[in-house]
């Protein structure tokens, strides 16, 4: 076993040194591929949540409460409403269905207490637009060729995850609304129709719809792709596969509800968890840290963790291999709901 400092990269000396490339690979829910290319499915966020590909699958099978009700939301066209601990897997679900039923990458919308449904449809770049029709004018002006203004204004919109998700096609895509539960008291209503109706419109197209060609208008997508606008309306074809999750921190209204079919994950077993290691990190780290596993499982009925901390506990320990492990280990998986 190493020496406490030996594993320690930065060592509060003062003095600069070139340490880092001693530190090992990242974990692979912290590998990133900017720069590398993209998975063959575009998402390396799957990789990321669900680590190699099928091993999750090989190791673990979901409950038959949790296939159903996956199952009766895909055969519904209903939103899913996952609820659960933190690390209980409810956002790792969107992922491996888009994966499985090859609904390509999971369209994500992370709910912040500023969100609104307008961040999720489309954004419109107004000040964007104003600066080059006025660069435009004095183009004209000065015997340049002059944009048109009403041709041109979908440049200026790009549509938002819940937006994207709604678009026309024959496969559905799958959107993930996280963290529900941290949004204002708002959001959850102003859901409701959008996700009844499986429509919306643009305001900023509908007013200049006569003046298109057609009555078309092409933005991006929240991927980034051209795709063309009809009437100034998004309608979709297949519905979406819409997750929502939430901690628990507050309680939605009942039209909400009425329209969710809601799942409650349990808290992972030393079965679940062990799979989660083993997917990530190999059977080598999961079967040398079954202790881990086990002393994380008994604190977890009397206090808040999440899975994410074991993981980080597992690959740090296995990976540093520092001496006092277990104290590493103790400060890195901190109770979340302890008081301040």
């Amino acid at each position: 076993m190493s020496e406490p400092s030996e594993w320690l990269i930065y060592r509060g000396i003062g003095e600069p040194h070139d340490g880092v490339p001693q530190l090992p690979p990242p974990p692979p829910w912290r590998d990133f591929s900017g720069g590398r290319g993209t998975p063959a499915d575009g998402d390396d966020s799957a990789d990321r949540r669900l680590g190699i590909p099928g091993r999750i699958a090989e190791e673990h099978r979901p409950g038959a409460e949790e296939l159903e009700m996956i199952n009766a939301a895909l055969y519904l066209r209903r939103p899913l409403l996952v609820t659960g601990d933190p690390g209980a897997g409810k956002s790792t679900l969107a992922h491996s269905v888009a994966r499985e039923l090859e609904f390509g990458k999971v369209l994500r919308w992370p709910i912040v207490s500023r969100s609104s449904l307008l961040d999720g449809l489309y954004h419109y770049d107004a000040i964007a637009r104003l600066q080059d029709v006025q660069i435009a004018s004095h183009a004209s002006t000065d015997g340049g060729e002059g944009a048109d203004s009403a041709q041109n204004v979908g440049s200026y919109i790009r549509l938002g995850p819940l937006g994207t998700a709604l678009l026309p096609s024959d496969r559905p895509r799958v959107l993930l609304i996280d963290e529900l539960d941290k949004s204002d008291i708002d959001l959850p209503n102003d859901l409701l129709n959008v996700l009844e109706e499986g429509e919306f419109a643009i305001p900023e197209l509908e007013r200049i719809v006569d003046r298109l060609p057609d009555g078309e208008a092409d933005v991006l997508d929240h991927d980034g792709n051209k795709v063309r606008i009809k009437g100034g309306r998004v309608q979709c074809r297949a519905f979406p596969f819409v997750v929502l999750t939430s901690n628990g921190e507050r309680d939605f209204p009942a039209p909400l509800m009425r329209r969710c079919i809601h799942l409650e994950l349990d808290r992972p077993d030393h079965k679940r968890l062990a799979a989660f290691v083993k997917a990530h990190l190999g059977e080598e780290a999961a079967r040398s840290s079954e202790d881990l596993i086990t002393r994380f499982l008994e604190r977890s009925r009397s206090e808040l963790l999440a899975t994410d901390q074991l993981l980080n506990a597992i690959y740090l320990t296995h990976a540093a291999a520092p001496a006092g492990r277990d104290r590493l280990a103790e400060l890195l998986i901190q109770r979340l709901d302890r008081p301040r």
